[in-house]
């Protein structure tokens, strides 16, 4: 851009990797670094196991709402207490 005789030039970031830690949403850092844990690495088990039971079955009234529901759970517990140490 032109404004009167300076010209303004967007600057690229030096370091790209800086930048896009920069961007990154610390909920999702954490959701990851969760998911990584004992009691969640367990309930993904079981989530898993679920879909592999019920997409096995041709016919079945069988859902993993509530182990996916005990997985979000305990991943977002382990967020919960972590979250917001790390926002400024």
């Amino acid at each position: 851009m032109v404004f009167g005789q300076k010209t303004v030039v967007k600057e690229e970031p030096e370091d790209v990797n800086l930048y896009t830690l920069w961007l990154q949403d610390p909920l999702e850092t954490l959701r990851q670094k969760c998911e990584e844990t004992k009691h969640c690495v367990h309930t993904r088990e079981r989530l898993e196991l679920c879909e592999t039971r019920v997409g096995s079955r041709s016919q079945t009234q069988e859902d993993c709402t509530e182990e996916l529901f005990d997985f979000l759970h305990a991943r977002d517990h382990c967020v919960s207490h972590k979250l917001f140490h790390s926002v400024k």
